[in-house]
């Protein structure tokens, strides 16, 4: 991948991400015709994102609420100490909680924010006395529940 990412990129592959960022569900000949490009070179162009690391993976995406998890939580995290074991394990533990979406290292007040999906505020109590307060090294917490998502997108691409 070319130093800064995108410079690789021409109009064609940025048709490309668009259309998959928009449906990854769509065939190569599909996506061929959506972004004006034979199957061929369509499907060569895709394997070389892959391969660059443009495309990370593909996902479904669910409804939580439909789920029974009804209330997503944005938890700001701040750590006792910023050692290695200590950064290494909050990690580790971030990853097996299947609550937890998202986790950023962040800079300001805060060492981290983490987003969680729950099933409402008791959900969300058993969340944090079960599973988030028992992580070693956790100094302070601040949590905001979200009321509304007015928008919901994962990546974005850049103008070339």
């Amino acid at each position: 991948m070319a130093q800064g990412g995108r410079k690789d990129l021409d109009q064609a592959d940025i048709r490309i991400l668009r259309a998959l960022m928009a449906d990854c569900r769509l065939t190569v000949a599909q996506l061929a015709d959506r972004v004006g490009l034979s199957s061929s070179p369509c499907w060569q162009r895709v394997k070389r994102l892959e391969r660059d690391g443009y495309i990370i993976g593909y996902t479904a995406l669910l409804d939580q609420k439909l789920l029974g998890l009804t209330e997503t939580v944005i938890i700001e995290v701040t750590l006792d100490r910023h050692d290695d074991e200590i950064l290494e394990m909050f990690g580790k533990s971030m990853a097996e909680m299947p609550e937890v979406l998202e986790v950023y290292l962040t800079t300001g007040e805060y060492d981290y924010l983490v987003k969680v999906a729950v099933d409402g505020t008791s959900g969300y109590e058993e969340f944090l006395r079960e599973k988030l307060y028992r992580v070693p090294g956790i100094r302070h917490t601040r949590s905001s529940f979200a009321l509304r998502c007015l928008k919901q997108q994962y990546s974005v691409i850049p103008s070339i």
